[in-house]
């Protein structure tokens, strides 16, 4: 397993070439650290999946470095999601969207009904996926547990799973709040460094 600095020149392009080649790479986020695959290189997503012992019925959520490459996901954009996007997009904010009936997906979300998406507010995780593309990503912890604010420990939880840390140093260690934005009504599924009542007045509700 390496570790890099996230400043150091060359952390980028061996992230890049990690995840290219089917590597499982520890990424600081705006949040907590997380364990990155590319979607559709299925073995570092298995061990993504061994690494945390994370239950296979729970799918990964995804990290996106715009909206565009959100849209090319397939989901359906309702009103809610323009609004909670527009505010907190790059940050701390996850949705669960449905998908756009007849709309083109990638192969690795067909047959889903949801997926989970956001975009992070992190510079390195953001040039990282403008040339990756969209990465599953999840926090850097064995499912149930509490995830480390540091890089090291974080990753020596997970080991021999993950083959490259990037170190950010201390993160701060509270998770993205969760909607579901598939239904007729937004709703919150988990409140983590946004709260309900934040969310409530965005889209100008009772909390």
């Amino acid at each position: 397993m390496r570790t890099l600095r996230v400043n150091d020149h060359d952390a980028l392009g061996a992230a890049s070439k990690a995840l290219r080649a089917g590597e499982v790479v520890l990424v600081p986020t705006d949040t907590v650290y997380g364990l990155a695959a590319l979607p559709d290189r299925a073995e570092a997503v298995n061990r993504i999946y061994l690494a945390k012992d994370r239950p296979d019925q729970m799918s990964l959520p995804v990290l996106a470095a715009s909206l565009g490459q959100v849209r090319q996901l397939g989901v359906e954009f309702p009103d809610a999601a323009a609004v909670l996007s527009a505010q907190w997009w790059p940050g701390p904010l996850t949705m669960a969207f449905g998908f756009s009936v007849g709309s083109t997906r990638p192969p690795w979300l067909v047959g889903r009904e949801e997926v989970a998406v956001r975009i992070p507010a992190q510079d390195f995780l953001l040039a990282l996926m403008a040339e990756t593309g969209v990465l599953l990503v999840t926090s850097a912890n064995r499912h149930g547990e509490p995830t480390s604010p540091s890089a090291v420990e974080a990753s020596a939880h997970l080991t021999p799973h993950v083959d490259l840390v990037i170190d950010a140093g201390t993160l701060n260690a509270v998770p993205s709040t969760l909607v579901n934005v598939h239904g007729p009504a937004a709703v919150i599924e988990r409140e983590g460094a946004i709260s309900g009542e934040a969310i409530a007045a965005a889209l100008d509700r009772p909390s």
